[in-house]
């Protein structure tokens, strides 16, 4: 089959033939029809830090993924071949007191897609049947690979109850726009999309964000005056922090009304210091740390929000054959793209 490999310990990606998989007992092999880049793969790609500490060559990369089932191992039971499915990227071990405890997306021993083990960047993965995911079929495959990273975004903007409330979300990368399809489809009253990139800022509107600001063009005490005359002075009810950049952290706990709630998703280069009386303890709000998503609570409440009318189209903005994935990542470095599909 061909595969995208990350071959040796240095930048880039090769496309090379490479040995079809075997399932083990347990295994399905899925023929992937449709694979969606993401950051984490662009860090392998560029081979920062993160990806050398991480990545150990020769490895197919990829995590989010759709397709059909070829071949399963001899005790297999939840897939047959032919059916249509999307993968859980966490492998988790169900021995440690997480797993044990209905707590598995936090496993202390979980294994990671395209990272511990052969990817989705090629033709054919070889997966446990336990992490597989019976997609409907009326759900295009440029849409059902990205129900992985989706979920995150399920999980981060749902902790709680979103209806007619009044939603921040900073931080428009394809995440954040996720969630800011999520919380419209649950019902928020009205939400704020914050975001350095007018090109991000025209997704969210495309996503149905009430109102954009752009925290490059606007200082942070003026960004936080808007937020406070668009919310009749109360602040917002949740803010979803989305981009890990410090002063966006900062914004979403001044943008919060007290009593409210913060949702971290994503993940700051280095330590953030907090003024914890007056951003988080004073105005007494509830925090939430969000990591991958709930294994399979979140992917049953996607299931139920697709069917509620969940449009997530606006974010897939190129597609391309899996030789093209050069041109992919350039496009991500960029940051001129929402979602990049490949076609293996």
């Amino acid at each position: 089959m061909q595969a995208l490999v990350k071959t040796t310990a240095g930048p880039g990606l090769t496309l090379t033939s490479w040995a079809d998989p075997t399932p083990g007992p347990h295994d399905a092999v899925v023929k992937v029809v449709a694979t969606s880049l993401c950051g984490t793969d662009a860090h392998i790609y560029r081979w920062d830090e993160w990806a050398q500490r991480r990545i150990h060559p020769p490895r197919i990369i990829g995590h989010e993924l759709c397709g059909h089932v070829v071949e399963v191992g001899r005790e297999v039971s939840l897939v047959k071949v032919g059916d249509y499915v999307a993968a859980e990227s966490h492998l988790t071990c169900g021995a440690c007191f997480q797993c044990r405890t209905g707590q598995a997306h936090v496993c202390k021993n979980y294994k990671i897609l395209g990272i511990d083990r052969d990817g989705s960047y090629a033709q054919y993965v070889a997966l446990p049947e336990g992490v597989l995911w019976h997609t409907a079929p009326e759900i295009p495959p440029e849409l059902a690979c990205m129900q992985e990273p989706l979920g995150n975004a399920v999980d981060a903007a749902l902790a709680e109850d979103l209806t007619g409330h009044t939603v921040l979300i900073t931080g428009c990368g394809p995440t954040g726009l996720f969630a800011a399809a999520v919380a419209r489809t649950a019902g928020a009253a009205t939400i704020i999309a914050s975001d350095v990139s007018d090109y991000r800022l025209g997704l969210a509107k495309a996503m149905g964000v009430d109102h954009v600001l752009n925290a490059r063009a606007e200082s942070p005490e003026q960004v936080a005056a808007a937020i406070l005359e668009m919310t009749a002075g109360e602040g917002v009810d949740a803010a979803l922090e989305m981009s890990g950049d410090p002063t966006a952290l900062h914004q979403a706990f001044r943008a919060v009304k007290n009593g409210g709630r913060v949702t971290l998703f994503g993940i700051p280069t280095g330590p953030v210091c907090f003024d914890l009386p007056n951003e988080v303890i004073f105005k007494g709000i509830r925090v939430y740390g969000i990591t991958g998503r709930r294994l399979f609570g979140t992917w049953y409440r996607l299931a139920g929000l697709f069917k509620a009318g969940l449009d997530i189209r606006p974010v897939v903005t190129h597609s391309f054959p899996l030789a093209e994935f050069a041109t992919g990542f350039g496009l991500i470095q960029s940051g001129q793209c929402g979602k990049v599909v490949l076609f293996p």
